[in-house]
């Protein structure tokens, strides 16, 4: 088995897709009903509170997450930060080194849903 993509639910499918599409930078491909961000290894699919309650039992509430948060791997967190200083509204956590050898840094998009961007510290051990 294997994790086919994280979905989002939505209230403005356009809005949250515009803020990943220039997040991740990736071309969203779908409708103003769902979306999909489709990147090398995994995707990111977002869809309206509409569709959800048509398809889907309304058994989703948009902007009401508060215990996932969406990893990504990248390869530099502070030249992330910089980019994506303009964008973001505030940083949950700046870039900081993590004890189990990561950098990362948390923020929210405009739904609230909490990302965490991170990279392996890359460190020398000769002796």
């Amino acid at each position: 088995m294997k994790l086919a993509q994280a979905r989002l639910v939505t209230s403005d499918v356009s809005a949250l897709s515009r803020f990943y599409e220039n997040v991740l930078c990736v071309i969203p491909i779908g409708s103003e009903d769902y979306v999909e961000l489709r990147g090398a290894a995994s995707t990111l699919a977002l869809s309206s509170k509409r569709s959800v309650d048509l398809f889907n039992a309304g058994a989703a509430e948009p902007a009401a997450n508060r215990s996932v948060i969406l990893d990504f791997q990248v390869n530099d967190v502070d030249q992330e930060r910089a980019r994506l200083a303009e964008l973001v509204q505030k940083f949950v956590l700046e870039p900081t080194d993590q004890p189990w050898g990561s950098r990362s840094m948390l923020f929210r998009d405009p739904d609230g849903n909490l990302i965490n961007f991170f990279s392996t510290i890359r460190r020398c051990t000769r002796r």
